[in-house]
């Protein structure tokens, strides 16, 4: 059975830790539980969802939090891709369960 893995990329508009003004940031949440500031990469959500989509991801859904006061954004973009498969147990050797004896004279 084909088994899927998810992650989250969340891209936030928030105020600048210098007088810049706001920045906008992106944080990407994957499927072991990281958290990744992963900004650096691009500066476009379409920049981080290509460089997902070359990393096997797929975008499932996109939403929007409308809730956050004056000129803040949260953007989340839900992903998924099908999980590596495990690797198969090694089958054991099933040998005769006869046992050898030799005579010593």
């Amino acid at each position: 059975m084909l088994k899927w893995e998810y992650a989250l990329l969340v891209r936030r508009r928030q105020a600048a830790a210098t007088d810049a003004g706001w920045e906008v940031v992106f944080i990407w949440y994957g499927p072991d539980g990281s958290m990744i500031d992963v900004t650096p990469y691009g500066d476009t959500a379409l920049a981080h969802l290509n460089r997902a989509g070359d990393q096997g991801w797929e975008l499932v859904a996109m939403s929007e939090d409308p809730s956050l006061p004056g000129n803040n954004e949260l953007h989340r973009y839900h992903l998924k891709r099908p999980k590596a498969a495990a690797a198969q147990p090694r089958q054991r050797m099933r040998g005769s369960r006869t046992v050898r004896r030799t005579l010593s004279p």
